[in-house]
């Protein structure tokens, strides 16, 4: 093997000199502590859906496959690098590397990037792919590796690449479930659509015209900070719009925001028009809508698909209760106080990063809760209720195969036994999380939570709910079509 990767040394360092010498030797420098994949990351996740989980999935694989090239594989089997003396002056790198040969970490990290981004999205493996190739190819050009250490490498990044599947599963490792379709009346250019447009979530700031010109005879409510939303959105519903009764309303914006129409739309027995243009909009996704043109396309067609919602009736003294329906999640504990704590920081930090500062915070100062979780006393980290059974049953639910099941995801992480969060976080990097002891799930069609150490709010879409001590979950099956492709 060491003769094989001699001849090919020195068959490269036979080429004739080009300006790619200087290019390769450039490429590398980029390359060093994954700095170029780190900005083709931070490109990536700039955009939302399959762009930005690309990049997400990228960064993750980058920091499996530096562990294990440069903490193990290195440690395991020094090697020494190719000598200087191979390769002409003029390709050399100034500086060279000290540590073991086998493998090359740059080709580990450069691999694991454009695999993992190619998971999610084509369009980016016709260009990370590439790159990650020129990267392996210029440490043998330069002379700091030997080809069989970049081979090496380049598995070990694709590995890791499919080894982040096992703790972040990709859509095509889920279950795929049926969907309870109908059909509904057809909105053509928006009839008696009513819109409500929150300017304020993810990319919703320039989706009021693109709606407009969408459903051109639609009535669009903005959310502002003066504005009474849903005041004026039933208001609407009774009296109805220019064009005639309300036949249909819409939100335009995130989970918190769709959560907010949904309720209306129960109430009134109406379809729901969903524009994701949120964040993360997990509601759409599941759903399979990804953009206006989709929603639109489906309002046409009246095409729609019927889901269940989850209600919460959360009482705070005595029999004073309020009911708050969601389309996605509820949880107590920890994640309320992210939160908060997150629109924050908000003020000061762009929004990624006080994501990050307020989880660090509320899990270093997270307190266990003490509940009654149906008739039965519970000491709990977080409890978490979704609408309908998520996939995968561990630790990070991705999404629902099914949205009409007319059962409720419970979730929780037992604070009574020794060392909970620790073992919670082997068992979640070991992906024995079913099996641990520390976690409970469960599907059912109630659940009922009182606080017995004080009170707290709830977290539901991602946004901070009312406050209370009691709560009670149930499922209205079947209650909301909603207009999907």
């Amino acid at each position: 093997m060491s003769r094989f990767d001699a001849e090919l040394v020195r068959r490269s360092g036979d080429l004739p000199h080009t300006p790619a010498d200087r290019g390769f030797q450039l490429l590398g420098r980029a390359a060093n502590r994954s700095k170029l994949w780190f900005a083709i990351a931070a490109l990536l996740i700039g955009k939302k859906g399959a762009t930005r989980r690309a990049g997400l999935r990228g960064v993750a694989a980058i920091g499996i496959a530096s562990f294990a090239a440069s903490a193990v594989g290195k440690r395991l089997f020094p090697r020494r690098r190719p000598a200087a003396e191979l390769l002409p002056v003029y390709r050399r790198m100034t500086k060279r590397p000290t540590s073991s040969s086998f493998p090359s970490g740059h080709s580990a990290s450069a691999f694991a990037f454009a695999s993992a981004a190619a998971m999610e999205h084509r369009g980016a493996a016709a260009v990370t792919l590439p790159l990650a190739a020129a990267v392996g190819y210029s440490r043998v050009h330069t002379g700091v590796h030997w080809p069989t250490d970049v081979a090496a490498g380049a598995a070990i990044g694709v590995g890791a690449a499919y080894a982040t599947r096992h703790w972040w599963p990709h859509r095509k490792d889920l279950p795929e479930g049926p969907q309870r379709r109908a059909t509904a009346e057809e909105l053509g250019d928006g009839e008696g659509l009513v819109l409500v447009v929150n300017p304020g979530a993810g990319s919703s700031g320039d989706a009021g015209d693109e709606v407009r010109k969408a459903w051109p005879r639609a009535d669009v409510i903005e959310i502002l900070p003066d504005t009474d939303v849903l005041a004026e959105l039933t208001k609407k519903v009774g009296n109805g719009t220019d064009s005639g009764p309300v036949r249909a309303i819409g939100a335009v914006g995130g989970d918190g925001t769709v959560a907010c129409v949904a309720g209306v739309a129960v109430e009134h027995g109406l379809p729901l028009v969903l524009v994701p243009a949120g964040t993360l909009d997990h509601f759409a996704r599941d759903l399979g809508i990804q953009n206006l043109d989709e929603a639109q396309a489906a309002s046409r067609a009246g095409s729609v698909v019927v889901c269940d919602v989850a209600e919460v009736d959360v009482s705070y003294r005595g029999d004073e209760t309020e009911r708050v329906v969601y389309v996605n999640t509820a949880s107590l504990g920890g994640y309320p106080e992210t939160v908060r704590l997150r629109e924050k920081l908000e003020a000061r930090w762009p929004k990624w990063t006080a994501v990050l500062l307020a989880t660090t915070r509320t899990l270093r100062r997270a307190k266990p809760m003490k509940i009654m979780l149906n008739g039965h006393e519970r000491l709990v980290w977080m409890l978490f209720v979704g609408n309908g059974p998520y996939e995968p049953k561990g630790f990070g639910a991705a999404r629902r195969p099914s949205l009409a099941t007319g059962k409720l995801d419970v979730r929780y992480l037992r604070a009574d036994l020794p060392y909970s969060r620790a073992r919670f976080l082997l068992a979640s990097l070991t992906g024995t999380l079913s099996t641990s002891h520390v976690y409970r799930h469960a599907e059912v069609a109630r659940v009922d939570v009182v606080l017995l150490d004080g009170h707290r709010r709830i977290a539901l879409d991602g946004e901070v709910g009312p406050l209370g001590r009691r709560f009670s979950f149930q499922v209205r099956e079947r209650a909301l079509p909603v207009y999907s492709p």
